[in-house]
């Protein structure tokens, strides 16, 4: 799986500035509704907020990878947000989070949101990826970086 197949250039935002996790996930829906024309975004903000009500989904290390299943799409969908400062996210090391990225995958697609979250999670469990994802100067530049 490449990330290439699930993240356009304009669902990558950097030097998002929220106070809390459910802005965080406001505007993660947001990038991902740009993707998904047949949802809309509270159907996009239900789903992770529904997720994330089972257990928290940051991976720790300032990562969060929300996600969730929708009907209506057909296709995996990413998005991804740095933000300005990081906020407080339930994370099981306690770290607030400032990498986020998005998930969605139709209703039906097991493996395919697995493998998707596997493929993301392996690439930020590297601490020099993150640290370069840290570094770069703009949307365009983390673009890059995520799809490369």
């Amino acid at each position: 799986m490449k990330l290439q197949e699930i993240l356009t250039t304009t669902r990558v935002a950097s030097g998002v500035a929220v106070t809390s996790k459910k802005r965080a996930l406001e505007e993660i829906a947001k990038l991902l509704a740009l993707g998904t024309p047949s949802v809309s975004h509270a159907e996009i903000l239900n789903s992770l907020a529904g997720r994330e009500k089972l257990g928290s989904t940051g991976l720790g290390h300032g990562v969060a990878i929300p996600h969730g299943r929708l009907g209506g799409i057909s296709t995996s969908v990413g998005a991804f947000v740095r933000l300005k400062h990081p906020v407080d996210y339930d994370t099981h090391d306690g770290q607030p989070v400032d990498l986020i990225f998005g998930l969605l995958v139709p209703q039906n697609a097991t493996s395919e949101h697995l493998q998707h979250l596997a493929a993301i999670a392996e690439k930020f469990s590297d601490e020099d990826f993150c640290g370069r994802v840290h570094a770069a100067k703009d949307d365009a530049a983390l673009h890059a970086l995520l799809t490369a």
